[in-house]
């Protein structure tokens, strides 16, 4: 039975054709995101769905059902990626979330401070134990703990970063997460000993909650034609942005062709972003399809040898690179006498993005759901730049 089978399975796999490559990649993610809505599975209250979306992926290329090379990866880094960026910063609103979150935006730049700070003391504590290669790692994972998983994806096309460094930044922000999520979720029981420390003002949460009823409205159901704008938009960007990287100096490693297109594309989407560009409906729900997508893709491109020799050390020290995060949270609040609610809701921001800021923000205090959504918006604005920062940090000592 086996042999007859032999000749049907060579002629099917591995997965090679292009079209192949994007229907299994698509239906990765249309499934886990049904997997996790039909079941309710508690895992996924634990690990992000982010996670399985690379390592379904990574399994399937890694034991010969798919291709870990394919030109559709290539036209994916080409033109999803950044029109994903423009879409996602279109929605940033720097305005309305400092009238907000006031000073518990700068809780929030503090502990992004703390990541970059962080990063640089992890590396120089597992260097040792690490490929020289691995500062691309700690700048796309620093991306992603300034923003979230978008700017993982674009730090790691700006560094040029191979599929295993990609993937330690995959898994260290997966790991992490399951950890500090839950710690921020519990802290919600040291709120009154937090607000004494610091000296917050009692009736801060209180005029917090009625400016968020005043900043937010009802969201638009987008058109077909809000779709073609926002496409069009997208993709003229992408275009403009290419066409000036040939323009500018190129100094390798440290401002590549990649660099200067992904800095770019990010600096025009947040001009983009104060014009009445921003209203136009559905472009975070659209880039946020390609940002799956393409994550999905990274795991597919990733060797799974390549990743497991690296993997404990990074990891210890993404522990250390954690507590550093933490450290300068608490100091942010204790500096700007806020409370232990928006500090909680400014870390997940920071490590696990519009999500866990969500989570974290529903069971502090749901009130602030808005604000957090919009906190963490302006994390992904800074993410890519503090990405980039991080993995020079980090070059000076691999």
């Amino acid at each position: 039975m086996m042999q007859t089978l032999d000749p049907i399975l060579d002629a099917w796999f591995p997965i090679t054709s292009p079209l192949g490559m994007l229907a299994v990649l698509s239906s990765v993610c249309a499934f886990v995101f049904w997997f996790e809505k039909f079941t309710d599975w508690r895992i996924f209250r634990v690990i992000p769905s982010v996670a399985f979306i690379y390592l379904i992926p990574l399994a399937l290329s890694n034991t010969g059902v798919m291709s870990s090379e394919s030109v559709v990866f290539d036209t994916m880094d080409q033109f999803m990626l950044p029109m994903m960026l423009v879409l996602l910063l279109l929605n940033v609103d720097l305005h309305g979330a400092v009238r907000v979150m006031g000073r518990g935006m700068g809780v929030m730049l503090i502990g992004s401070v703390g990541v970059i700070v962080g990063a640089f003391l992890s590396c120089l504590a597992a260097r040792h134990w690490l490929e020289p290669g691995v500062w691309k790692a700690y700048g796309a994972l620093a991306g992603s703990w300034t923003g979230g998983t978008a700017n993982l994806t674009a730090v790691s096309e700006m560094l040029d970063a191979s599929g295993a460094e990609t993937g330690l930044a995959v898994l260290g922000d997966a790991t992490i997460y399951t950890i500090w999520l839950p710690i921020l979720l519990a802290s919600k029981k040291l709120a009154a000993p937090f607000a004494r420390f610091t000296g917050v003002d009692p009736d801060r949460l209180t005029r917090m909650d009625d400016e968020v009823q005043k900043q937010f409205r009802e969201p638009c159901v987008p058109t077909y034609g809000d779709y073609l704008y926002l496409l069009s938009i997208a993709m003229l960007v992408t275009w403009l942005a290419t066409l000036a990287t040939d323009w500018l100096p190129h100094f390798d490693p440290y401002l590549t062709k990649s660099t200067w297109r992904i800095l770019l594309i990010t600096t025009i989407g947040l001009a983009l972003s104060y014009t009445p560009l921003r209203k136009l409906a559905g472009s975070q729900e659209l880039a946020l399809a390609f940002v799956f997508l393409y994550l999905a893709k990274t795991g597919a491109a990733a060797q799974l040898s390549e990743l497991a020799s690296q993997a404990v050390p990074f990891l210890l020290g993404a522990i250390l690179w954690i507590s550093v995060h933490a450290a300068f949270c608490v100091f942010g609040a204790w500096l700007l006498r806020m409370d232990l609610h928006t500090a909680a809701i400014a870390s997940a921001a920071n490590i696990g993005g519009v999500a866990a800021a969500s989570i974290v923000a529903t069971h502090h205090r749901k009130t602030l759901v808005p604000a957090a959504i919009l906190m963490a918006l302006i994390g992904f604005a800074i993410g890519n730049y503090c990405g980039y920062i991080t993995a020079m940090l980090c070059r000076l000592i691999t």
